[in-house]
């Protein structure tokens, strides 16, 4: 079992950035691959990206790739998303998910077994 706490969230001005982080309880961390994701209202949970276990890995969506950067300290229990060029459409609640099992990085929602209770980001115009 991993417990997941995201934090630095906020409203912000477009074009900005900002970073979130997620830090995961217990002591097998390195054992997940860990993901980000975001719900805006009305929609669905969508992929935003995904890190294998060393880090090594990396995964993003269209919409973010070359905006948003993922990565991951082991050594803290961390992982984060850095935002860069924030848009109005990134708004959202975002949330890290854990795949266990020593499982590979994956875009899918149903493949994380541990979520995280999300951090708003607003982004205004």
């Amino acid at each position: 079992q991993v417990q997941l706490v995201e934090s630095g969230g906020g409203l912000v001005q477009a074009g900005v950035s900002l970073r979130l982080s997620c830090v995961a309880s217990g002591r097998t961390f390195n054992s997940y691959a860990m993901g980000w994701f975001r719900q805006a209202p009305g929609k669905e949970r969508e992929f935003v990206a995904a890190i294998s276990r060393s880090g090594g890995s990396t995964f993003y969506s269209d919409s973010v790739k070359g905006r948003f950067t993922i990565s991951r300290d082991n050594a803290k229990n961390t992982v984060y998303l850095q935002m860069n060029s924030l848009k109005p459409e990134d708004t959202a609640v975002y949330y890290c998910a854990a795949r266990g099992d020593w499982g590979s990085l994956t875009p899918y929602r149903y493949q994380y077994d541990y979520w995280g209770q999300g951090t708003q980001v607003t982004v205004s115009s």
